[in-house]
């Protein structure tokens, strides 16, 4: 969406007149965009004057149209600052430029290649300008609406016009040298520089007048580019093979796909399935067939940020710009608000049993609603046995209700079901026998046999880590994770452990490690559900914590047992007692069904421990 376009001439105009600043303001109100913050009032005053100084030179044509504050459509995401004009040979070009206002910068170490540390965000890392601009052109070349756009016609740069000459040995490490190559970064001494780059490519007006408004209204679609390259992260990617009744859930799926191009109606599906059922995926399968060869603009969309990131880093194997072009086709929920209706083809929700009516910091007002207004078909993956947190709301007869609202055309009266087991060894008995202990349902299993499932109790945490990183040795997937009752210390800055029992010492997972689940730095840290929820590794160790007890022959939660730094469960502040066991219980049983091949418990709890061994005689590993 534009907020702010004119020509060079009247885009200067109004920063020498001292209300450029004004207009955008007025602009976000009218549009109704959020934003005009006092701070980011002051730093369009500041900016803008320098960028107006940049382009006030008889090289750059004054009648060249300038952007300000570009929305990419469907998502959050502003562009600063874009000027159009094509260069000697008559071809279009837009400059993208990410503007900072930062005065001094830091690595934050040689791992974190998108991120620094700058000066106005309090140190916490912030992703590297150059990296952002590159993003801005990966978003409008990969689902711009405008044809005329290609890779060479975008060419993006990032003006650090306050930063001081110092500082651009930090700015220009190896480590970020991929996205320098892609957007230079100019500093405050490089004025100059900047302008013969924009003047590289603006010498003129562009040939055609409507090109920023094609930019700004085409329809969103997946480009050729993109459809090529999912297709191929997809081929031989073994992580992602459909066995069984996932590919007859699949056909399932793009039958009703296929069936809303034909009669322009909306189309619901809801896909069932315990954990380890292969609902992600299946998810992914789909979305990947849905823009490759349907050629659509799908998304897979889910509240987890983890199963996003972790998905996009296994698609694209390590090849960083292609995680860059994937980034709109995995997005959060919270980019729902900003999609007309329809304007996703395909809306993939993973864990929608986790989706939230009106999340802190939510724009809309009822997730679900939007999501099912958002696009032309939904598929919502379901287990509402994996519901975590107080806050988690919906079901499938609400979302059957939802649909029903919006004229949709549920397909099928009853949901699709994904039986089959592909975690815990394949194990159903395993699954049940989680039920069983944990008193979620009574079962038939009352034991569990050894040759099903790989699970072991152990008396110490540090002797189910050893045991563990055994595993880990082998294929970097093994992982610790852990229930809610462990404070986040290191975050906030109380010590340098997060957790500790007896000679136990561990940290939370880092704080910004969106990959977690594939990190082969990740196994020291510890996982909470909200990086583990839909992923799943070979091996998995479990720290239960004192909201879990064993009494009187039953098992009892304890929601006081929660930490004071938990503040996403609402599981301690919940006043219906029933549903806080119940989320205590459903998160122990997410966490303890992550393992492929084997499961190690360690329980704070004694008696816990105690009877989880009598209950699995034959796997209780004696320490």
């Amino acid at each position: 969406m534009l907020i702010y376009s004119n020509t060079v001439e009247a885009f200067s105009n109004d920063v020498v007149l001292n209300r450029i600043s004004d207009i955008l303001v007025e602009n976000l109100k009218e549009k109704h965009i959020g934003g005009g913050s006092p701070s980011e009032v002051n730093s369009w005053n500041n900016s803008l004057h320098f960028m107006k100084d940049v382009l006030d030179v008889p090289s750059i044509p004054r009648e060249c149209e300038v952007a300000i504050e570009y929305t990419i459509p469907q998502t959050s995401k502003r562009v600063d600052f874009m000027i159009l004009g094509r260069d000697e040979a008559d071809t279009d070009h837009v400059v993208i430029v990410e503007l900072k206002q930062w005065a001094r910068v830091e690595k934050v170490n040689d791992v974190f290649c998108h991120s620094v540390l700058s000066d106005l965000r309090c140190n916490e890392p912030v992703a590297h300008p150059s990296y952002q601009a590159y993003t801005y052109k990966s978003l409008l070349l990969n689902y711009g609406g405008a044809d005329e756009i290609s890779d060479k016609s975008l060419n993006p740069c990032a003006y650090l016009h306050n930063m001081p000459e110092e500082y651009r040995e930090v700015l220009e490490d190896d480590i970020y040298s991929e996205w320098i190559e892609e957007a230079p970064v100019f500093l405050k001494s490089d004025v100059l520089k900047l302008r013969d780059f924009i003047g590289r490519y603006i010498k003129a007006k562009s040939s055609d007048d409507r090109l920023l408004y094609k930019i700004d209204l085409g329809k969103i679609k997946p480009t050729k580019c993109l459809q090529d390259s999912l297709d191929s992260m997809l081929c031989g990617n073994k992580e992602f093979e459909m066995i069984d009744e996932q590919a007859v859930a699949y056909d399932y799926i793009m039958n009703a796909i296929k069936k809303a191009q034909l009669d322009q109606k909306k189309h619901v599906l809801i896909i069932e399935g315990g954990p380890g059922t292969g609902k992600s995926v299946l998810a992914v399968n789909v979305l990947a067939d849905a823009i490759s060869k349907l050629k659509l603009n799908a998304s897979y969309i889910t509240k987890n940020s983890a199963p996003r990131n972790c998905y996009q880093a296994l698609l694209a194997k390590g090849d960083a710009k292609k995680m860059v072009d994937l980034k709109l086709a995995f997005r959060s929920p919270h980019s729902l608000p900003s999609v007309p209706c329809n304007g996703i083809d395909v809306g993939i929700f993973d864990e929608a049993h986790r989706m939230q009516k009106k999340p802190y910091m939510y724009k809309g007002e009822d997730m679900l609603y939007d999501a099912i207004y958002a696009s032309k078909v939904s598929i919502f993956f379901v287990d509402e046995d994996q519901r975590v947190t107080a806050s988690d709301c919906y079901n499938i007869d609400m979302i059957k209700q939802y649909a029903m609202e919006q004229e949709a055309v549920i397909e099928t009266e009853n949901s699709f079901v994904l039986k089959s087991q592909f975690r815990c060894n394949g194990s159903d008995g395993y699954l049940a026998f989680i039920d069983d202990v944990l008193e979620i349902r009574e079962t038939a299993n009352k034991e569990l046999n050894s040759k099903d499932y790989d699970f072991r109790v152990f008396d110490t945490p540090s002797a189910m880590r050893e045991a563990l990183r055994i595993y880990n040795a082998e294929r970097n997937k093994a992982r610790m994770c852990a229930g809610y009752c462990y404070d986040w210390n290191v975050k906030n800055k109380r010590g340098n452990w997060d957790i500790v029992i007896e000679d136990f010492h561990a940290k939370w997972n880092l704080e910004n490690d969106n990959v977690f689940a594939i990190n082969p730095d990740s196994f020291e840290q510890v996982g909470c559900i909200h990086t583990v929820q839909g992923m799943e590794f070979d091996y998995v160790g479990v720290i239960i914590g004192k909201d879990l007890v064993y009494r009187n022959g039953h098992i009892h939660t304890d929601k006081t047992a929660i930490s004071k730094d938990d503040r996403t469960s609402k599981i301690k502040q919940c006043k219906d007692d029933a549903l806080a066991e119940k989320l205590i219980k459903n998160t122990y049983k997410v966490l303890l069904t992550r393992g492929q091949k084997g499961c190690f418990v360690y329980c704070e709890d004694e008696s816990l421990r105690y009877y989880l061994k009598e209950r699995t005689k034959m796997n209780v590993e004696l320490n």
